[in-house]
């Protein structure tokens, strides 16, 4: 018999979204990876599914397509959403191919794109080497350059310590985040279990859990006005029982960091428990991952799921309406919006960036199919820049990626104001994007024509990949692809390519 499960229901809305607008999608490397993990055979899951084991035998060797119809039961029956089996991460991955390709090193112009699909969807495991591989070489040759000019010492002896295929710790764990499509069941739920056991509604958030800390716990809070020249927003201090919060900070912020203490206080045996699962191996990728489930679960608990889901549908997303209703910063609701992957529950998939105004990425997570450039510099035609030069005002964007994709994105400065002439205070800025398919469904949508071509702004993943030839704001020639040289003419861009 087919496979029917209790919480199917939840997913149809979805589902049927998936089916209207289904190509063929392969799954199959997908399907095995979860048919693996919870240790069942392939026959076993065709009897569950009502279909042949040669049936399914094809689907997971990618010679057939999965059929809508055996969605809802592989969703249910794995737990997880509908999304996993569709090709976001497929395309995240042969964007990342794509730019590595792109390198001199290599012939792109003797690889076709067909090639790069089939690999990712024959051996994504193997790409996802290769791509882990292209990483090591360009950590090794910033090491070697830092070692030209710093005269050998610290680099050099990095290096020979890391060893050739060694990846930043910071990389590590941001490719497990992602993995994770940004979304840890435990640490939400219990998150979520303790909001309501502490009544944080009852009142301000940043009250309830000063109080809470000290009742349960003993430890008061107090405002530390050197805290920040030490490089510290907040510190625990426990033989004298003390949580110091920097002066520097708006009450949200210090409200998030009381959130954080609290994680690291009473529930660092789960975030322990959430790591040892993963495949982190250095001892700095472990630690760095604890620090971002300590910040998971700030998160969390001053927006509860299941609540926070709720109100941001009723309201259509307004951020503002958000950060009033729940107590929290722009940046905040941002971030928590990206993190709406319960299974049967899921919210909208959005993609949340922070970036500072030199282009730095500081934070990327995607719980849809767009990816930034993994080895180049933003787009700077993207929302996010213009929104430095208008300080704290929402801007709105509907962008098309290479790959054909259509966003509806919003983008806003964030951070402190300065306290003084002297204090240099960092420019940052996020973006939080989503399909065209759910704008509507987004308070930003508001007045603009999503089927007019002429709104959209066609971006890319970084000038070094990006394959729009005669863009303007072109500041790198395509690489890959020879020059033109020729003098005779002047390009829209510096850059033209050889035909």
């Amino acid at each position: 018999m087919p496979f029917k499960g209790a919480n199917a229901a939840p997913r149809i809305a979805k589902i049927a979204k998936m089916k209207k607008a289904a190509t063929k999608t392969f799954t199959g490397s997908r399907i095995r990876h979860q048919r693996h993990r919870v240790g069942m055979t392939q026959s076993a899951l065709a009897q569950r599914l009502g279909i042949s084991a040669s049936y399914l035998n094809q689907i997971e060797h990618d010679t057939r397509p999965l059929p809508i119809t055996l969605l809802g039961a592989l969703c249910t029956l794995f737990s997880v959403g509908a999304d996993y089996f569709s090709d976001t991460e497929e395309t995240r991955g042969i964007q990342a191919v794509r730019e590595i390709l792109a390198d001199p090193v290599f012939d792109m112009d003797a690889i076709r794109l067909d090639s790069i699909h089939a690999a990712m969807r024959v051996a994504p495991d193997l790409c996802a080497q290769f791509v882990r591989l292209y990483r090591a070489y360009l950590l090794r040759q910033e090491h070697a350059e830092a070692a030209l000019i710093g005269g050998g010492s610290a680099s050099s002896r990095a290096m020979q310590h890391d060893g050739p295929d060694r990846v930043e710790p910071y990389e590590a764990v941001n490719d497990w985040v992602q993995a994770q499509r940004n979304y840890f069941d435990e640490i939400d739920r219990c998150a979520e279990q303790q909001f309501e056991m502490m009544r944080l509604d009852e009142g301000s958030p940043g009250e309830q859990l000063a109080r809470y800390l000290l009742d349960r716990h003993g430890i008061r809070t107090e405002i530390d006005l050197n805290l920040s020249q030490k490089g510290l927003m907040w510190h625990i201090d426990r033989r004298q029982r003390i949580l110091f919060l920097s002066r520097l900070a708006p009450s949200e912020s210090s409200t998030f960091w009381m959130a954080q203490a609290l994680g690291q206080i009473e529930h660092q045996s789960l975030f322990a428990r959430v790591v040892r699962r993963s495949r982190l191996k250095e001892s700095e990728a472990r630690g760095l991952a604890r620090v971002y489930l300590t910040n998971y679960f700030a998160g969390a608990l001053l927006l509860p799921y299941e609540r926070f889901r709720v109100t941001a549908h009723e309201v259509r997303h307004d951020l503002e309406l958000l950060q009033r209703h729940f107590g929290v910063s722009f940046e905040q609701a941002c971030h928590r919006l990206s993190t709406m992957q319960r299974p049967g529950h899921e919210g909208i998939p959005f993609y949340f960036l922070k970036t500072d105004i030199a282009g730095n990425i500081l934070k990327s997570f995607s719980a849809n199919r767009f990816t930034q450039s993994r080895f180049g510099g933003p787009c700077p035609l993207w929302n996010i820049f213009r929104a430095f030069s208008t300080p704290q005002q929402v801007q709105v964007q509907l962008s098309q990626t290479t790959d054909g994709a259509v966003y509806l994105n919003i983008a806003r400065t964030v951070g402190r104001n300065s306290i003084s002439y002297l204090d240099r205070p960092r420019l940052t800025a996020v973006v939080l994007g989503c399909s065209i398919t759910d704008a509507p469904q987004i308070v930003y949508s508001a007045g603009l024509d999503l089927k007019d071509p002429r709104m959209i702004i066609p971006i890319g993943p970084g000038c070094r990949a990006c394959t729009r030839e005669h863009c303007h704001h072109r500041a790198l020639p395509m690489m890959g692809h020879r020059v033109d040289v020729d003098n005779e003419g002047r390009g829209i861009a510096p850059y033209r390519t050889a035909l």
